[in-house]
């Protein structure tokens, strides 16, 4: 897999690393979804679960190159260097349209997914009443996922570790976003957030050589909570990937049409009428998280009126379809010059 890719794919892969990132963040998409209709999910899957006994053996024995081979490395690596730089570029960009443009971002999203659909149905030939009730049982938890209200934030370290394992169901479960299930959890603004700036801030002052933070007991409890959340992360993509390949080899038909309907149901979750609820004090004042922003409580969707305003968020929806047949079509026309 990886001596046959191109310079070129590997530049492609490293974007969808991007729009993986970018996706894994916003409360609501699934990095998944990416992963799936880019057609490299179950490659994803496959290496992740390359990450066991024989691929620790192999590098306690400093045996770094075999270890890279057995992994599927170069594929990993520049999978998730796109989604470092992701973090810190691509996602910041689209923190600020959300902010600014909102409706027009979460209507291309909805677009994207239901393209994403159209694409996964032309390409998924095995419908029968075994896969039609998974997709209709997917179907379901999706959409149930997407009205559940949210818990109160909860700093214990054991339950951080607990949503570091659910939250990257996001990158290994197409339609089930990582973000949203932390705001369901409660800890969306205490992990991805407070922690992370506790992280940048210490990096920063250690590069000014300030080492007072050391002595900041709150600073030190969101350094701890950041680890934490990373080691259940890890912990979570290692086991569901392990999970998955077991069942995508033993049951493929009826777990595409289960994360197919995961898919379909989350169109509920990126509806793009809707109105955003903040967390509120007692006496109606907003609670603000570490950076001054309000914290987002859940959503209140609606459906829309007929104005200028909401046809052009139409377009905007036609538009998201238009870019995953056009990824489509433009990946097929790859494949046949390959051939």
């Amino acid at each position: 897999m990886q001596s046959t890719r191109t310079f070129k794919d590997r530049i492609f892969l490293v974007i969808k690393g991007l729009a993986m990132g970018a996706a894994n963040k916003v409360p609501g998409v699934s990095g998944g979804v990416v992963a799936f209709v880019a057609g490299f999910y179950q490659e994803f899957i496959y290496s992740l679960q390359r990450v066991n006994k024989t691929a620790f053996k192999l590098f306690i024995n400093g045996r770094f190159r075999s270890f890279y081979q057995y992994i599927n490395g170069r594929f990993l690596s520049l999978l998730f260097l796109g989604m470092v730089v992701s973090y810190f570029s691509v996602s910041k960009i689209l923190d600020y349209l959300i902010i600014n443009y909102e409706l027009y971002v979460w209507s291309a999203f909805f677009g994207m997914i239901l393209g994403s659909i159209y694409y996964i149905n032309q390409d998924f030939k095995a419908w029968n009443k075994k896969t039609i009730t998974a997709l209709i049982l997917g179907t379901a938890i999706g959409i149930s996922i997407s009205f559940l209200d949210p818990a109160k934030e909860n700093d214990n370290l054991w339950f951080v570790f607990l949503c570091g394992i659910v939250s990257v169901s996001g990158m290994t479960l197409p339609g089930f976003s990582g973000s949203f299930i932390l705001i369901l959890l409660g800890n969306y603004v205490l992990l991805l957030v407070d922690s992370v700036n506790a992280l940048y801030d210490t990096i920063s002052e250690i590069f000014l050589g300030d080492f007072d933070f050391i002595k900041d007991e709150a600073r030190i409890r969101m350094l701890k909570v950041l680890a934490v959340f990373t080691l259940g992360s890890v912990a979570g993509l290692v086991t569901f990937s392990h999970v998955l390949n077991y069942i995508l080899k033993h049951y493929k038909n009826i777990t595409l049409a289960t994360l197919v309907g995961f898919i379909v149901g989350s169109l509920g979750l990126v509806w793009p009428w809707k109105k955003t609820i903040y967390k509120t004090n007692s006496d109606g004042s907003y609670i603000l998280d570490s950076t001054g922003s309000q914290i987002v409580e859940n959503y209140e969707r609606f459906f829309p009126e007929a104005t200028t305003e909401t046809y052009i968020a139409i377009a905007y929806i036609v538009l998201g379809i238009l870019i995953v047949l056009g990824l489509e079509w433009y990946g097929k026309r790859t494949r046949q010059i390959k051939t």
